[in-house]
């Protein structure tokens, strides 16, 4: 049974919804820290221009701001340009010197330093235009402070007046800078758009995987039914497809049962016709009932092989492909047929592809019989003894080989039938399909295609291709 799981319409939506929500949250976080730093450096500036007018005209102190005097001895040192000795500075204490010259309005020029414990600000780079005010100049300087995590203090100096130590960290410290939502709203949406990512591709997965399971359905060790996790499209999906399986199985099993039937009730009938024929003086008509009464049985016993193939019951092991091919030439020998098995080369196993490696991986088996295979040994025997047979029939002579490389082995069965097209031969594998020489070979037409269902149960196929004498069949399996 399948495991309980949303529908693709519920939990699409609620994804849908989910996504947008986050995507709210993201932009107002970003548009909220980016207010809220605009309006942080808006009064930092603000800030420096009314500070200019604290400092050269002694207008009120900013909010926010402290002003005092030095101490004499630490005015001195000013005085001396030794301002990394003035005391209750930052250790370290790196300092930026930005002189601001008079206003011409009437307002003295300032000596201004800067000490920062951790930077020098790059008064190089500040917005100076033409006709900028001193005001402005010493705004675009406190705007700078702002712009970076650090705790500076402003020493300056109003004309020819004293040093005076001006701090303003509620302003410009590192501590009066909003809190910045940018960096953790990129980290939620990075995280929902991987979430979202993960959602997609595992449902996508859980499709693709039930897709490829039921690709391979008919090989060996194939599950009668599926189980399948994931939304309830899915799992609707795995029950039509078990309840297919299940109607296809008891299907063949009626039919199978349907055909041992008619076997078995025509046994004693044929019988009997055996017998009364054998009474039969003209020889020719008897040979003729004979044959008839052969035939008869031939398809219906053919019949009821095809059915157990498509079956797929006989329980799949591990055996040796070469070793079963080798019995199979044997048999035929010892009975006089031109059955042969090509001279025993080497067999180059070719490996997989690697990732550390332009060329695939080769080894060589001494001798067939070291393939080793998973497979079904009567469905196996089965279809070799009727491409051998078919060999026999239409072209005299069968001539065995076996190829393999890492994940497939292959059985050949050329002939000398003289045939230079596949296009016939091809035909055949339909069922009950004959060559044109009907009236001169046994057989139903049956043969080439249970070939064709034990070579599709086992992971493989059938194919033909023009021989040097004839035509060579191809019997293909996957090895595991």
């Amino acid at each position: 049974m399948s495991r309980p799981g949303p529908s693709l319409r519920t939990s699409g939506t609620l994804v849908m919804f989910a996504a947008f929500a986050v995507g709210l949250a993201v932009a107002a976080a970003w548009g909220l820290s980016n207010a809220r730093w605009s309006a942080y450096l808006t009064q930092a500036e603000r800030t420096g221009l009314l500070l200019y007018d604290a400092l050269s005209r002694g207008a009120a102190h900013p909010e926010g701001i402290d002003i005092t005097r030095l101490a004499a001895e630490d005015n001195a040192r000013a005085e001396r340009g030794e301002f990394t000795q003035v005391s209750g500075l930052p250790r370290p204490a790196y300092v930026t010197i930005a002189p601001i010259l008079p206003d011409p309005s009437g307002g003295s020029g300032l000596s201004l330093v800067v000490v920062s414990d951790d930077l020098q600000y790059r008064v190089a780079d500040l917005a100076i235009r033409s006709g900028q005010r001193p005001a402005e100049t010493l705004g675009q300087l406190t705007l700078l402070m702002a712009r970076y995590c650090s705790e500076p203090l402003i020493l300056a100096k109003p004309g020819a007046g004293p040093w005076l130590r001006v701090e303003g960290a509620p302003v410009w410290g590192c501590g009066a800078a909003p809190a910045d939502l940018r960096l953790p709203a990129l980290v939620l949406g990075l995280v929902a758009l991987g979430v979202l990512f993960t959602l997609v591709t595992d449902t996508a997965a859980k499709f693709a995987g039930f897709a490829r399971a039921l690709g391979t359905r008919q090989r060996l060790g194939g599950p009668e039914s599926y189980e399948a996790e994931g939304p309830a499209e899915l799992r609707a999906l795995v029950d039509s497809v078990n309840a297919y399986l299940e109607a296809e199985r008891e299907q063949l099993a009626k039919r199978a049962v349907v055909l041992s039937g008619v076997s078995h009730d025509l046994g004693t009938p044929a019988t009997r016709l055996r017998l009364r024929t054998a009474l039969i003086e003209d020889r020719d008509l008897r040979e003729k009932l004979e044959t008839d009464i052969d035939r008869m049985t031939s398809i219906i016993e053919s019949a009821l092989t095809y059915t157990r193939a498509e079956l797929n019951v006989e329980e799949p092991r591990e055996l040796s492909l070469g070793a079963l091919v080798e019995a199979v030439v044997d048999d035929y020998q010892d009975l006089g047929h031109p059955v042969s098995l090509a001279a025993g080369e080497p067999i180059v196993v070719r490996g997989g592809h690697s990732v550390f490696m332009a060329r695939q991986g080769a080894s060589v088996v001494e001798g067939a019989h070291r393939v080793i295979v998973t497979a079904r040994p009567v469905s196996i025997q089965r279809a070799v003894s009727n491409l051998v047979d078919n060999a026999l029939k239409y072209g005299r002579r069968a001539v065995l080989r076996l190829e393999a490389d890492a994940e497939t082995a292959t059985i050949i069965v050329e002939d000398e039938s003289g045939m230079t097209s596949t296009d016939e031969i091809e035909a055949l594998m339909a069922p009950f399909r004959r060559g044109a020489d009907v009236q001169s070979v046994d057989g139903v037409g049956l043969g080439l295609s249970i070939v064709s269902t034990i070579a599709m149960l086992h992971g493989g196929a059938l194919r033909f291709d023009t021989a040097p004498h004839g035509l060579r069949a191809m019997f293909t399996i996957q090895r595991s």
